[in-house]
C-alpha cells in the first residue's frame, strides 16, 4: 500500500488512459461491425474492416515521432491536457458522420481521433518514470494495460451494443428495429468529456528540454532513434514488442467474422473482444505482480509459448456453444476460453518487453525512442491490416483458420526474438548492483 501506483497523478494517468482507449475502441469497432455486415457493407470491399485498421494505425506510424519530441520538449502533463481537449471536437465531428450516415466523414473522424492518439502515446508512457521509480515500472506497466484493457472491453461491449442499435440485424426472423443515429455520437462526446475530467488530476511535471532542436523530417527521426537503438538491446526488443501486436492485429480482424460464423449479433461477437481484453489485462497484472520490483525477462518465453497453443486451438478446434442463455453462450464456449488463454498469455509476453522500453531508453530521450517503438508497432499493425485484406478470401467462410497463420508465426517469431535477447536477465542484474 505504499507503493507510487496509488498517488493521484498515477490514478489521474490511468483514468485518462481508460476513457481514451475506450472512446478509440468505440469508434473504431462500430466502423468495423458497419463495414462487416452494417449500414455500410461492402463499400470497402472484400475484408473492409483491414480498411478500418488501416485507418486507424497509419496515423500512430506517421505522427508518433512528432509526438515524442513533443513529449521531449515540453512538459508530458501540459501536452496530455492540450491532446484531450482536443478530443471533444473530434468526438463531434464523428457524431455528424453517423448522424449523417456518411462513412467518409465517419473515417475522418477514426484518422482524426488516433492522430490525437499517436501524440499522446509518447507523452503516457514517458511519463510513467517520471511519476514512478524504476523499481515500480513493471507493476506500473502492468496496471496501465490492465486497464487499457479495461477500457477495450468496455469499449468493444459498448461499441458491439451501439452497432446493434445503430444498425439493427436481422437474426433467426426477427424483424430489427429503427436505427437510433445518434447514439454512437452521444457515446463518444460522454467518453471525451470524462478523459477532460481526469487529465486535470495529472500534478506538475518537469518541462523538458525547451532547447531541443525539433525535426520535421517524418523518416529521420525515426531512422536517427533506431540507430542508436542497434547500439544496445533496445532495438531488439522494440521488434519483439511491436511482432506482437502484428498478431494481435490479425486477432482483432478476425474476432468480427463470428457473427457469421456463429450467427449471432454484434454484441455477442463483440464480448468475445471483451473476453480477449479481459485476459489481456488480467495477465498484464498478474505478469506485474510476478515481476515485483523489477524486470522479468523469463516471462516472455512463457507468454510466447501460451499464445502460440491458444492460437493454434483457435484455428484448428471446431467452433461449439454451449445450450445456454444468449451473451454468455458465446463467452463460455470453446472459442472463448480459447480467446481467454490467448489474452492471458499475451500479457505475460508483452509487460516485460514494455518496461525494458522504458529502462533501457535515455532519459532526455524516452519519448522519442517510445515514439519511434509506438510507430514501429503500428507499421506492423498496419502490415497485419493488409495482409488480413489480402489473404481473408482465401479462407472463404472459415476464416477462423487464420488463428493457424498466426500460431505458426508467433513460434518462429518468438524463437528468434528469444535467441536475440538471451542473457539479457543477467545484464539487467548486474546493472542494478552497480559496479
Amino acid at each position: 500500500m505504499h507503493s507510487n501506483l496509488f498517488r493521484q497523478s498515477f490514478l489521474g494517468l490511468t483514468c485518462t488512459q481508460f476513457f481514451g482507449a475506450a472512446n478509440d475502441n468505440i469508434l473504431k469497432v462500430v466502423l468495423t461491425f458497419m463495414v462487416v455486415d452494417g449500414a455500410w457493407k461492402g463499400d470497402l470491399g472484400e475484408g473492409g474492416q483491414g480498411i478500418v485498421g488501416a485507418c486507424f494505425t497509419i496515423p500512430f506510424i506517421l505522427l508518433s515521432g512528432y509526438g515524442g519530441q513533443i513529449a521531449d520538449r515540453y512538459s508530458k502533463r501540459d501536452v496530455s491536457v492540450v491532446l484531450k481537449w482536443a478530443e471533444l471536437p473530434i468526438a463531434l465531428v464523428a457524431m455528424y458522420g453517423f448522424w449523417s450516415e456518411n462513412l467518409w466523414i465517419t473515417l475522418l473522424a477514426l484518422v482524426a481521433l488516433t492522430s490525437q492518439s499517436a501524440f499522446f502515446g509518447p507523452a503516457k508512457y514517458g511519463m510513467i518514470p517520471e511519476i514512478v521509480p524504476d523499481s515500480d515500472l513493471s507493476r506500473a506497466n502492468g496496471t496501465i494495460n490492465m486497464m487499457t484493457n479495461i477500457a477495450v472491453i468496455v469499449g468493444t461491449l459498448v461499441g458491439g451494443w451501439v452497432s446493434d442499435h445503430y444498425s439493427p440485424k436481422e437474426i433467426a426472423g426477427v424483424i430489427p428495429e429503427l436505427p437510433t443515429l445518434w447514439l454512437p455520437g452521444a457515446a463518444l462526446v460522454a467518453f471525451a468529456l470524462a478523459g477532460i475530467a481526469t487529465v486535470m488530476l495529472l500534478g506538475k511535471l518537469p518541462q523538458g528540454d525547451a532547447t531541443m532542436r525539433f525535426d520535421w523530417h517524418p523518416v529521420r527521426i525515426y531512422w536517427e532513434s533506431i540507430l542508436q537503438m542497434r547500439q544496445t538491446r533496445l532495438l531488439i526488443v522494440m521488434l519483439a514488442w511491436a511482432y506482437f501486436y502484428m498478431l494481435a492485429g490479425i486477432s482483432l480482424f478476425i474476432l468480427p467474422e463470428y457473427t457469421q460464423i456463429l450467427d449471432v449479433s454484434r454484441f455477442e461477437a463483440s464480448a468475445l473482444m471483451g473476453v480477449m481484453g479481459i485476459a489481456i489485462g488480467v495477465g498484464c497484472a498478474t505478469a506485474g505482480l510476478i515481476s515485483g520490483h523489477r524486470i522479468e525477462p523469463r516471462l516472455i518465453p512463457i507468454g510466447a509459448a501460451g499464445l502460440t497453443l491458444f492460437f493454434f486451438l483457435l484455428g484448428t478446434v471446431p467452433p461449439k456453444m454451449p445450450e445456454m442463455g444468449e451473451y454468455l453462450r458465446v463467452v463460455f464456449s470453446n472459442v472463448g476460453m480459447f480467446v481467454l488463454g490467448a489474452g492471458f498469455f499475451a500479457g505475460f509476453y508483452i509487460i516485460p518487453l514494455q518496461s525494458l522500453l522504458q529502462k533501457l531508453a535515455p532519459e532526455n530521450e524516452r519519448g522519442r525512442f517510445l515514439g519511434t517503438a509506438n510507430a514501429v508497432s503500428f507499421c506492423f499493425m498496419t502490415f497485419s491490416a493488409f495482409l488480413y485484406s489480402a489473404i481473408a478470401g482465401f479462407f472463404g467462410d472459415q476464416p477462423q483458420r487464420m488463428f493457424v497463420l498466426c500460431a505458426l508465426l508467433m513460434a518462429g517469431g518468438a524463437a528468434y526474438f528469444l535467441y536475440r535477447l538471451r542473457g539479457i536477465r543477467a545484464e539487467l542484474v548486474v546493472g542494478a548492483a552497480g559496479p
